[in-house]
């Protein structure tokens, strides 16, 4: 049985159809990329997982439990977080502070021992020259640094990663890529994320989904994926089928 199952979801918008009948399933401990272009459905999926819009059909179970429709903060509780593309820090308050909270936030005390921890994670994705710095005052990068290291402060046992590496440059996507690749190798976290930076895709993922005006138009190991005449016209562009 999978870890993560997404079972026929299907979700419109004023009549407009976001997702149409998408099931996916990620096993415990694997890396499912999930690639497409703009409007493809892949956030709107995202939001369906974690209970910001209720589906109008299919299921969403999460070791073998239904969480369809669940609030958030349940699903944290029970091991499934997500970051967001656009980042959510609290503005005011410096980023040691920041994941403090998310630390507290799993009933940890007191605040000394959730301050320790914090640090320690802080630490551990390198944002120590940060920490005491006000987090809306932070550059974009250290941003999304933030944002991944909040996350990891639920200690989820399935993290939804919504372009995590968005807006970064080739040197600051590679600490964040290593962090990925550790967490799943020393942790065994399992991981659905959504991304356009393709070399991001081929390492870190075992499976690849790509989605097509809210459906699933392929599916299957990074290389075959990426080859698909479908996937070449729909999204990567002829150039890109020619190069490879």
């Amino acid at each position: 049985m999978s870890l993560l199952e997404i079972q026929g979801l299907s979700k419109s918008f004023r009549g407009l159809r976001a997702l149409n009948d998408v099931t996916i399933d990620v096993a415990e401990g694997e890396i499912v990329g999930i690639i497409g272009a703009n409007g493809a459905g892949k956030t709107t999926l995202f939001n369906c997982i974690t209970g910001a819009f209720p589906p109008d059909s299919g299921r969403v179970t999460l070791d073998g439990a239904d969480i369809t429709g669940a609030k958030m903060h349940r699903l944290a509780r029970a091991g499934l977080v997500r970051t967001f593309q656009l980042m959510r820090p609290f503005a005011t308050v410096t980023a040691l502070e920041n994941v403090t909270i998310a630390v507290q936030s799993r009933g940890v005390r007191p605040e000394r021992r959730a301050r320790d921890e914090a640090a320690e994670l802080i630490a551990r994705t390198g944002l120590d020259a940060w920490a005491d710095a006000a987090s809306g005052s932070l550059p974009t990068a250290v941003q999304k640094r933030l944002e991944l290291t909040r996350a990891l402060a639920m200690r989820p046992r399935v993290l939804l990663l919504d372009e995590v590496l968005a807006g970064l440059v080739p040197s600051e996507r590679e600490p964040v890529l290593d962090l990925l690749a550790e967490l799943r190798r020393e942790e065994g976290v399992t991981m659905l994320f959504i991304e356009h930076i393709m070399a991001a895709v081929r390492r870190l993922s075992d499976r690849v989904v790509m989605m097509d005006q809210g459906t699933v138009l392929a599916r299957g190991n990074v290389d075959d994926v990426l080859a698909d005449p479908r996937v070449i016209e729909a999204y990567l562009g002829k150039e890109y089928g020619d190069a490879a």
